[in-house]
């Protein structure tokens, strides 16, 4: 039997995804307790699902502090910690021909937030932190602060398409768009990039020539709230190994990528 993990979550909507981990800790599906539900939404519904569960529940709003940020530059002191060259040369979100001005406002204005919300968790012993539906882009000031054993990522993220095919907010807008045949969603660790973490599972579905975008998302999210809570229970039984992979491509171009590995049930 695995050994029961505390798994931390953050939300920004309804929590569709948080209710199915929820349910399948309850059910013993899943080894895992849920012990905190963060959003940046003081509106979200899934905060609800939480109290609903009993489970400890707190609100970093983002707009309200990167606002009050923005407004009081010159009173408002940054993290002692925050490393603005270091984070800026490890942060993957735009292309590197990004206004520079650009990046250095955000990754400031987004460093006061983080260091709001790893205060608001701090009080809370967790093994995995699960995004479920967190519509932020977390910088690497946060993931550094979470994933302190950097071979052993701990920040798990689900995606609503087949990375890496359309990363973004909209995964099954984008599937369905571009006329893809198989739709599906993918459940990765978090890096430094937008959806580009090493991938853990995925679950694949049919688009038929009558679905709707309605339609695609709908099966879309059944299949989430099966695969979430199956990954979960891989990180808990020890399943998960990140390495580092190596392939000579033809022209000897070298393509290096850190995947996952399954490894067999003990």
């Amino acid at each position: 039997m695995a050994h029961k993990i505390r798994v931390g979550a953050l939300i920004s909507g309804g929590g569709t995804n948080l209710q199915a981990i929820i349910d399948a800790g309850r059910s013993g599906k899943m080894d895992a307790d849920i012990v905190f539900v963060g959003s940046d939404n003081p509106d979200a519904y899934g905060l609800q699902r939480a109290r609903n569960s009993g489970i400890s529940t707190f609100v970093v709003d983002y707009r309200q502090a990167i606002r009050s940020f923005k407004e009081n530059l010159d009173r408002w002191q940054l993290p002692a910690d925050f490393q603005l060259d270091e984070i800026r040369a490890n942060q993957a979100i735009w292309p590197r021909s990004t206004d520079p001005e650009k990046v250095d406002a955000f990754l400031r204005g987004r460093a006061v937030a983080e260091s709001m919300l790893l205060e608001a968790m701090r009080p809370y012993s967790f093994d995995l932190l699960v995004l479920a539906g967190f519509m932020r882009n977390l910088t690497p000031y946060f993931i550094d602060r979470v994933n302190v054993d950097r071979t052993r990522p701990r920040i798990m993220n689900i995606h609503p398409a087949l990375l890496p095919a359309f990363p973004g907010t909209d995964g099954y807008g984008d599937t369905f768009r571009y006329g893809c045949k198989v739709g599906g969603c993918t459940v990765h660790f978090v890096d430094y990039g937008e959806d580009s973490g090493p991938i853990i599972g995925q679950r694949a579905f049919p688009i038929r020539e009558d679905d709707t975008l309605d339609a695609v998302r709908r099966r879309g999210l059944e299949q989430e709230w099966q695969l979430y809570p199956e990954c979960i229970q891989l990180f808990a039984e020890g399943r998960l190994k990140t390495v580092r992979t190596t392939h000579e491509l033809p022209g000897g171009t070298i393509f290096e990528r850190t995947v996952v590995n399954v490894l067999p049930k003990r």
